[in-house]
């Protein structure tokens, strides 16, 4: 059976967007172009991909298990002519989790994975639709379960967590703190804890009942509020270069220490050549600088990791 590529990317464009307009619009055709491709393909699959009724278009579970490798098609054909006509992109990388500064571990690695471009995503879930767009190669920060279907990921370091907290704050003087210590305090939170995973698991796993939230604003105007209130405290990688912030302290954890996981995330199926020069860079850096070190009965983590 011999795919046609352009009603494969119908079918993965109007899957993405889950509207036959959108998706039209985005490769530049008529709906009724868009639509004729995938009844096409359809017809030569023997089933239906899409559901059309009053609710709007979802996938059947056909289309749902001919997504993944249908993008992984078009990703192969994306290279091969890329490959032949010699205009292969720079990898191009984005990261996510601004506030605890993703790139000074990126930074670290990037000289050795060949020329690299960044994008501007804010968040995981604008990141992983640019992976599944195309739009990107790779990106970097927390993953947190579930990823959508066709995007892996690999553990690349596991970073101590601090606790930051105002100056005033009864415990401010210690040398280092347990976590369960900061029980009477106020997690102070850069937005909602339900989007936050690292600092949700934290506070359950640790009885921190009282939390409050602010807006991320930046690391500066975060860690300001922080210091303002002798209640409030809040976790920071061990290794983010702390702006001069007055009346504020930053304390080790230990007993458990939290380690804060980054990983890298692609796109199943993607041969860009600059690929594989990262992921390994990656895996040579956090070798060199013991970056995957977990000892469960010295460390804490919100889930075991997976090199």
């Amino acid at each position: 059976m011999d795919l046609d590529l352009a009603q494969v990317r119908a079918f993965v464009r109007t899957a993405e967007e889950l509207h036959f307009g959108r998706a039209a619009g985005t490769l530049a055709v008529s709906q009724q172009a868009l639509s004729k491709r995938i009844a096409r393909l359809e017809s030569l699959l023997g089933t239906e991909l899409f559901r059309r009724g009053g609710s709007g278009v979802r996938l059947t579970e056909a289309g749902q298990r001919f997504l993944a490798p249908a993008r992984q098609t078009l990703a192969a054909a994306d290279a091969a002519v890329a490959a032949v006509l010699g205009t292969e992109h720079p990898l191009r990388v984005d990261v996510w989790g601004h506030l605890y500064a993703p790139m000074r571990t990126l930074a670290q690695v990037a000289g050795r994975a060949g020329e690299l471009v960044l994008g501007h995503g804010r968040d995981l879930p604008s990141v992983t639709t640019a992976l599944l767009r195309g739009d990107i190669d790779a990106a970097f920060g927390r993953v947190h379960p579930p990823l959508p279907a066709g995007l892996v990921h690999r553990l690349v370091r596991l970073e101590p967590v601090d606790a930051v907290l105002s100056a005033d704050h009864p415990l401010a003087a210690e040398p280092a703190l347990r976590p369960d210590q900061l029980q009477g305090s106020v997690l102070w939170a850069p937005g909602a804890l339900d989007r936050l995973d690292f600092l949700h698991g934290f506070a359950d796993r640790f009885g921190i009942r009282n939390r409050a939230t602010g807006v991320n604003l930046g690391l500066s105007h975060f860690l300001a509020e922080v210091a303002q209130d002798p209640r409030r405290f809040s976790l920071v990688p061990a290794d983010v270069p702390l702006p001069r912030v007055p009346g504020l302290r930053s304390v080790p954890l230990v007993d458990p220490t939290p380690l804060y996981a980054w990983s890298l995330v692609w796109r199943s199926g993607n041969a860009h050549p600059a690929l594989n020069g990262l992921a390994a860079a990656c895996a040579e850096e956090a070798g060199r600088s013991r970056w995957l070190e977990y000892d469960p009965t010295r460390d804490w983590l919100p889930e075991p990791p997976a090199v």
